[in-house]
């Protein structure tokens, strides 16, 4: 995959993950759909949280004899399996408190626009080293943006099952 595929991809998912959001009243986003559920807001803020790999992306990195979008494959088969229930890592689960809306969306631009550089001006084919994913291993840089786009794609759909449980 090369690098202009993989922008298209982020900023096609990024652009509709702040759409949505942006759309929505700020009760909206932080009315729980059912108990033990995360609002919307609540997933806004998961995928904040997880795309802070700005200092991995331009951390330590190497040269690598695979392919660099080995893994991405493997990643898009396990998150866009819409039957099977992830749990999600404690580092990156929302607060329990209400999101203000406005301040989630500048913070998500701001990281989602930080990768966008990475995207544009660093060598995608490098392995990063400073960060790991324990099920999948080091990923390339392009592998780092691809998850990203792939689990923001996963979310999408839950908000998008949200809206859709809300209004039925």
């Amino acid at each position: 995959m090369e690098n202009k595929e993989i922008l298209k991809k982020f900023d096609s998912v990024t652009s509709e993950l702040i759409r949505l959001l942006s759309s929505l009243s700020e009760s909206e986003l932080n009315e729980a759909p059912k108990l033990g559920k995360w609002s919307l807001a609540q997933i806004g803020e998961h995928l904040y949280k997880s795309y802070e790999i700005s200092a991995v992306l331009n951390g330590h990195v190497k040269n690598i004899d695979r392919a660099p979008d080995e893994k991405l494959d493997e990643v898009e088969k396990l998150f866009l399996n819409f039957n099977i229930k992830m749990d999600s890592p404690k580092e990156i689960i929302p607060e329990e408190t209400p999101i203000e809306k406005e301040d989630l969306i500048t913070k998500l631009k701001e990281r989602i626009n930080e990768q966008k550089e990475v995207i544009k001006h660093q060598d995608l084919t490098m392995l990063c080293l400073d960060f790991e994913i324990p099920e999948y291993g080091p990923f390339t840089r392009l592998e780092w943006v691809g998850f990203n786009a792939v689990h923001t794609e996963r979310h999408l759909q839950q908000m998008k099952e949200i809206l859709k449980s809300k209004n039925n």
